[in-house]
């Protein structure tokens, strides 16, 4: 039986038939779960109106107000977010701990929401000149949009959302179409925390609902996490439509290796990071560097941690799930075929996998390459799935060279005992996430998060203090009370003193 997915607008789901649906699958088991609403242009429109409208109540709301919302929606997410994970796994994919995890992560910007009394706070000058005073105050933008990848259905509309409603913002946000569920759940436990009516909106769809996005004069902002090319377009149509854009795109982790590194931790962590959530995480580890002579020992110790791998249904106790989608799955076994064909040492192939499900899954096993060369599209593109290479350099200079080389500069790490040259490496990588003997390093919400070059369009990044400052505009008052004898009439260009 498949459920019908709507809209939830104006604080309820909303009732008018979609002309237009999609599909949505359990990738577990290849059944057809759910039909999800297409908007059309004018039921985006009708959700920006209902916003602007409803935001502009929610800005004059006192701050004292809006947190006591933020924290109730804290404690009834924390009660229910074994539900919500639950959902995630049934249109993800991935297993029910990760989902746990991706809940739990993305709460920690709601918890880091919770402080904007203190992070909104302006600055004050007494007498700048004679009876002059100036200070500083931060206010919100209006209607912010946020396009949500497939991967991080909760975890990464949550970077975004619980910032900007502290700020008092109101929300239109669009999931991906092909794991929508979990943001109807999240607007059903805003509605039950008390945030007004129309505060929080979730509007399903296609490119023509994102189109609308970028395009409607009332949105003042939107945040994209997703592929290169799609964060590319997103930055220039929204931009060139006069928005403030954060749009964070593709990557490829590289792993750095040393001689000196504890090769049982570092196995430990490129198997966590290269294949937790089928390797379907922007911030996951794709390419081990191993400085010589560590690979082949390294390589044997990942290859006996594979082979304990157990792939299948996600909500069944298995560790590793499928991907999204079957077109996905065929996408990623096209990199294998041409990684073989290109020369790479194929070590662990996944692509005949005996996966613990029922039903037909999108399914793909773990999957290790050896000998892979810098020019091989397994190297130079984003694969997005649970493939792993390994790049085998003669030194800490010649990998280094090969990470700054890429276009992308998402995520990296650095396994060494070698407190020097961990720090050497921090300051030398030009990569906007760094971990050392950390393999995902993924800021805590006070941080903020975000890569370099090619991994990000726009100057700022997610939550921490640049979400704050995201999701408001600076304005700068100069007040003087004139004392009632003050009086007369002077034309010229105003001085201190």
């Amino acid at each position: 039986m498949t459920t019908r997915i709507p809209h939830w607008i104006n604080g309820a789901p909303y009732q008018a038939a979609a002309e237009r649906t999609g599909d949505v699958f359990n990738p577990a088991t290849g059944d057809l779960s759910g039909k999800v609403d297409f908007a059309s242009t004018k039921v985006m429109d009708e959700a920006v109106a209902i916003a602007k409208t409803a935001g502009k109540a929610w800005a004059a709301t006192s701050l004292t107000k809006r947190i006591e919302v933020i924290f109730k929606f804290r404690e009834i997410l924390n009660n229910r977010k074994s539900e919500l994970a639950a959902i995630i796994t049934a249109e993800h994919g991935k297993v029910l701990s990760d989902a746990l995890g991706e809940v739990t992560r993305g709460q920690e910007v709601v918890e880091f929401a919770c402080g904007i009394p203190h992070l909104l706070k302006g600055g004050f000058s007494e007498s700048v000149s004679t009876g002059v005073d100036v200070y500083s105050i931060r206010q919100p933008l209006g209607v912010v949009g946020i396009i949500s990848p497939f991967n991080f259905p909760a975890m990464v509309p949550m970077w975004f959302f619980p910032i900007a409603i502290a700020a008092g913002n109101a929300v239109i946000i669009k999931p991906s179409e092909k794991d929508p569920s979990a943001q109807n759940l999240i607007a059903q436990m805003w509605k039950e925390a008390g945030l007004p009516d129309g505060v929080f909106n979730v509007v399903h769809g296609d490119k023509e609902a994102v189109d609308r996005i970028l395009t409607h004069p009332d949105i003042k902002s939107v945040s994209f996490v997703g592929s290169t090319p799609i964060a590319k377009y997103i930055y220039q149509t929204g931009t060139t439509n006069g928005k403030r854009v954060q749009a964070l795109g593709g990557a490829k982790n590289h792993m750095l290796v040393l001689p000196d590194a504890d090769l049982d931790l570092t196995a430990d962590a490129a198997v966590n990071a290269g294949f937790g959530s089928a390797g379907e995480r922007c911030m996951a580890i794709s390419v081990i560097v191993a400085v010589e002579p560590v690979a082949d020992e390294l390589i044997k110790r990942i290859v006996t941690r594979m082979q304990s791998i157990k792939t299948g249904d996600g909500s069944k106790g298995s560790d590793m799930g499928p991907l999204i989608t079957s077109q996905h799955r065929d996408k990623v076994k096209s990199y294998i075929d041409a990684g073989v064909a290109a020369g790479a040492k194929l070590v662990v192939d996944g692509r005949d996998v005996v996966a613990d499900s029922t039903g037909s899954g999108y399914f793909l096993g773990p999957t290790l390459f050896d000998d892979v060369k810098t020019d091989m599209t397994i190297y130079t593109e984003e694969i997005f799935g649970p493939v792993l290479s390994v790049v085998r350099v003669k030194s800490y200079d010649e990998g280094l060279k090969l990470i700054n080389d890429h276009p992308y500069g998402n995520g990296t790490a650095i396994f060494t005992n070698d407190g020097g040259a961990g720090r050497r490496f921090q300051n030398e990588v030009e990569v906007g996430m760094v971990g050392i003997n950390v393999p995902i390093p993924v800021p805590m919400a006070y941080y903020s998060f975000g890569g370099w070059k090619n991994s990000l369009f726009g100057d700022t990044h997610a939550h921490g203090m640049e979400g704050i400052h995201f999701f408001t505009r600076g304005k700068v008052v100069t007040s003087r009370w004139l004392d009632p004898s003050h009086g007369g009439i002077n034309l010229g260009f105003p001085t201190h003193g």
